[in-house]
């Protein structure tokens, strides 16, 4: 009975949620749910300050029915991007409403520009020091947290510590970051961390608000300073996260910041797209950010016209180098279409959405020609509706979703399970 209940409060609160303010009258359809669970549920509730009401409308002949909504003030979220050259840091509310911000700018410690180490320690004084902040500009006691979400780059594992980050490409080799931050105390022990990988956070912005609602599977890939990729099989549930920018495109090819050879990052992701450029002849503004680099990269390669409507030639080394990149990236995108068969492929991340649509006709082409004719048929290429801040509105959600999982009940911690019979008596047998 108590997983019942919690499983109808669930649908309750997403219903809620994603469609409305809806009416009591509206949730029975909406959710499946009897119109006595439903006014049980509705009262819980809003009784718990979960849900409130949110005016009336018209009915058929009737009194007008009171619409209901998901109260915004009755839990906080923050999410955090650990970016590649910056640690971005938001609080929402239970609308992910932003409330406050703060940046980080993130310096290699190993030559300037480059990523191949960070600091770990200087990584968690800036979370430590950003969640307090915007927790102060808002004016939100810690204890009002449901969590704080946190996207990473590498793969994230778990152990008694909670989760681990291997991070070859930053040189984080079994980082225990969660325990890290436990020990500093900055939040109380009630309030959970949910760290993942930044690919799979931007995956669940978009498949929750963005370009995948409605999809019943797709691929969200992060293309930034390096690539990764998020496999989704359902637009309300988290996805997998998959190393597709340590897939091998070329056999003996270019070194990957990961220490291994041919990798796709390291023909596709920002910092080798302007090496490459660089390498070829091109003029990569000196001291520049990544950021300002590919901007001036599309300017010489797609020059706008200027005042009096002339246009300056293409830079031809610039184009090429992009070319080049487009059909590596199509190539890629061919084995996630073989190997997944989504209906969507969505491109987000901040040189994702820099490259634009222009580059992404190109890659669709690449795409297509490489795949198999059938799952080609049915994917759809499009670029994510979310913009830089997607990954922190993902890592946000990953409280909420948990959250609407429970019940709309606080995680706990958790209790010790007694071991199974078995294990119990193999384990004396052992000992003796």
């Amino acid at each position: 009975m108590r997983d019942l209940r919690r499983e109808n409060r669930t649908a309750v609160l997403q219903r809620l949620y994603f469609d409305g303010p809806l009416s009591r009258f509206s949730l029975g359809p909406a959710t499946g749910l009897s119109s006595g669970s439903i006014s049980n549920v509705v009262a819980e509730l809003v009784g718990d300050g979960l849900v409130e009401e949110a005016g009336s409308v018209e009915s058929a002949g009737g009194r007008p029915r009171t619409l209901l909504r998901v109260s915004p003030e009755s839990g906080y979220m923050i999410g955090v991007d650990v970016g590649e050259t910056r640690i971005r840091i938001e609080l929402f509310d239970l609308t992910l409403t932003e409330l406050a911000r703060v940046e980080r700018p993130l310096e290699a410690a190993a030559g300037p520009r480059r990523i191949d180490r960070y600091d770990v320690a200087v990584v968690v004084r800036h979370l430590r020091e950003g969640i307090a902040e915007v927790l102060h500009l808002a004016g939100i006691a810690p204890e009002r947290l449901l969590g704080v979400g946190i996207g990473v780059p590498g793969i994230v594992a778990r152990n008694a510590d909670g989760a681990v980050v291997h991070g070859q490409t930053i040189g984080w080799d079994a980082v225990p970051l969660e325990r890290m931050l436990r020990d500093s105390r900055l939040l109380p022990e009630t309030v959970p961390y949910y760290i993942d990988n930044g690919a799979k956070t931007l995956g669940q912005a978009e498949m929750w608000f963005g370009a995948g609602r409605g999809a019943h599977n797709a691929v969200v890939v992060l293309f930034g300073s390096g690539v990764g990729a998020c496999v989704v099989s359902d637009d309300t549930r988290t996805g997998r996260a998959i190393e597709w920018g340590h897939l091998t495109v070329r056999v003996r090819g270019r070194r990957c910041r990961c220490g291994a050879q041919g990798c796709l990052e390291a023909y596709a992701g920002a910092e080798a797209l302007l090496e490459r450029w660089a390498e070829a002849g091109g003029r990569p503004p000196a001291d520049a950010d990544e950021e300002t680099a590919l901007t001036a990269m599309l300017a010489a390669a797609y020059p706008s016209p200027d005042a009096d409507g002339a246009t300056a030639l293409p830079d031809a080394t610039a184009l090429a180098v992009l070319e080049e990149t487009a059909e590596y990236l199509g190539a890629g995108f061919s084995d996630l279409i073989n190997l997944f068969q989504p209906e969507r492929i969505l491109v987000g991340g901040w040189a994702g959405l820099q490259l634009g649509t222009r580059f992404l006709d190109s890659v669709r082409s690449y795409a297509t020609s490489y795949a198999l004719s059938y799952p080609a048929s049915s994917v759809r290429i499009d670029l994510g509706t979310f913009g830089p801040d997607a990954v922190t509105v993902g890592a946000g959600i990953l409280p909420l979703a948990d959250f609407f999982a429970r019940g709309g009940h606080r995680a706990e911690p958790e209790r010790e399970e007694p071991l199974p019979a078995w294990r119990t008596t193999l384990q004396e047998r052992a000992a003796h």
